[in-house]
């Protein structure tokens, strides 16, 4: 460059201003626009280690809780006859709790009732009051010239919030209103004219209708103790288990068990390790970057206590250390396989509640967390207000909109001191200008007279 103003000043060829102006500019902008880019990818850089590093813990997170609430790692029921009863696993149920013998001798039924065939289903039947009564609860059913027809009855019932469902179908000759009750014998209704009303009413009362069955209470014996429920589907009786009374058959028993998934236990104790150490490696190389991403070590000293948090009120196998798992000096987690077999041939149950834990009376989320709440606990923590990936992430944030607005000021900083080159090299133009037009008047004039004295 100085060898270019060199020439363009000593031998009179002329500046050229819009180069030096631009190169001049350069030297002074593309230092700082270099540093901040660099900043601003280092940034980035742990933007996207943080990124990853919440990925992976909500990906471990909902995974195992997916797999707690789907049953996958849950004990399975078994019955003999499913054409007689229908089981299904919930939270708790554990292969060696529960094995018995279930005789259905009733089903639950709803009370229905049906009136006699109406001609025309929109024709007025009368108006005025009806009393609904569903377990001694009383709903007044209003009839008036808005809705004085059977669709109107229907309309009405169904409005009344009693729990009664009325509907209409067709029959030879017209229509019949059904109207149903819901199971079990508290479900039993009646429907009467109140006194003033049109007697086209009372042919609508459970005394003038027919009765298509009665309400009545399931049931059933288990191992011999006998219940009664109002509903088909029972959810109260046996631990972790729904039952569906679906047919009766009184002096049949159908047996009813459970299986556990102790290969897929094991493969999870498996999974588990894999997974938390893919996680443990997302955030050591996120809290091992410069700035405020070290607050992750918090979260990664809280996910390293999981080996060692008691999980399940089991007395002496209740901690993921107890299974075999343990923690290298690296931080990740082993899993010894010898010892987790011998603990599943002792006490799989032990091993099946860490993982998936009961939920009764005694067995709630203080006392039996399981590993599937303990991480969400952490997890919720971490990225909650103020926790340490909410902490960092807010941090960076912070930090990029700084270099952002840092980049902007550098930029309106060296646009302005181009504009001002620019103006003072346009001046020195100018004046060159002016000394380039007297050097060639003095150059003509010297040279006219040396060709003068030399005539």
């Amino acid at each position: 460059m100085v060898s270019s103003i060199a020439n363009s000043l000593g031998f009179g060829s002329g500046l050229d201003v819009k180069q030096l102006v631009t190169d001049l500019s350069n030297a002074s902008r593309d230092p700082k626009i270099a540093r901040m880019n660099s900043l601003n990818q280092a940034n980035q850089t742990r933007i996207s280690a943080l990124a990853q590093a919440r990925s992976d813990l909500d990906g471990f997170a909902n995974s195992l809780g997916q797999m707690v609430s789907d049953g996958t790692l849950r004990s399975t029921p078994t019955v003999s006859d499913e054409s007689v009863l229908g089981v299904t696993a919930r939270a708790g149920l554990q292969a060696d709790s529960f094995a018995a013998t279930i005789v259905v001798n009733q089903l639950a039924r709803a009370q229905t009732n049906y009136s006699g065939v109406v001609a025309d289903r929109t024709a007025a039947i009368g108006t005025g009051t009806m009393t609904l009564t569903v377990g001694g609860v009383a709903k007044t059913i209003t009839i008036d010239a808005a809705n004085n027809s059977l669709d109107g009855l229907a309309t009405a019932i169904n409005a009344s919030g009693a729990g009664v469902t009325a509907s209409i179908i067709a029959d030879e000759g017209g229509h019949r209103l059904i109207v149903k009750g819901p199971t079990g014998e508290v479900g039993a209704f009646t429907l009467t004219a109140d006194a003033g009303a049109d007697p086209g009413l009372s042919a609508f009362s459970t005394a003038s209708m027919t009765v298509g069955q009665s309400a009545a209470n399931a049931e059933f014996t288990i191992d011999g103790v006998a219940f009664s429920r109002a509903s088909n589907t029972v959810d109260d009786v046996v631990p972790g288990m729904s039952l569906t009374l679906k047919k009766a058959m009184p002096g049949q028993g159908v047996d009813i068990g459970a299986s556990r998934p102790l290969d897929m236990i094991k493969q999870t104790v498996g999974d588990f390790v894999s997974v938390y150490n893919q996680l443990k490696k997302s955030l050591v190389t996120a809290s091992s970057m410069p700035g405020a991403t070290t607050s992750l070590r918090e979260l990664e000293r809280e996910l390293g206590g999981l080996v060692g948090k008691v999980l399940s009120s089991h007395g002496t196998i209740n901690k993921l250390s107890d299974i075999g798992i343990s923690t290298t000096k690296e931080g990740l987690l082993s899993v010894d396989n010898t010892k987790l077999d011998k603990i599943l041939a002792s006490d799989a149950g032990a091993v099946e509640a860490l993982f998936n834990p009961r939920r009764d009376a005694t067995h709630t989320e203080a006392t039996d967390p399981g590993i599937a709440f303990a991480l969400d606990a952490i997890r919720d923590k971490a990225v909650g207000d103020n926790g340490a990936i909410d902490r960092v992430s807010k941090s960076l944030d912070a930090k990029k909109e700084n270099l952002a607005d840092q980049l902007e000021k550098i930029e309106e900083r060296e646009d302005i001191y181009k504009k001002r080159l620019e103006k003072q090299y346009s001046a020195l133009e100018t004046k060159l200008a002016a000394f380039k037009a007297t050097q060639t008047y003095l150059e003509q004039q010297i040279k006219l007279w040396t060709n003068q004295g030399n005539d």
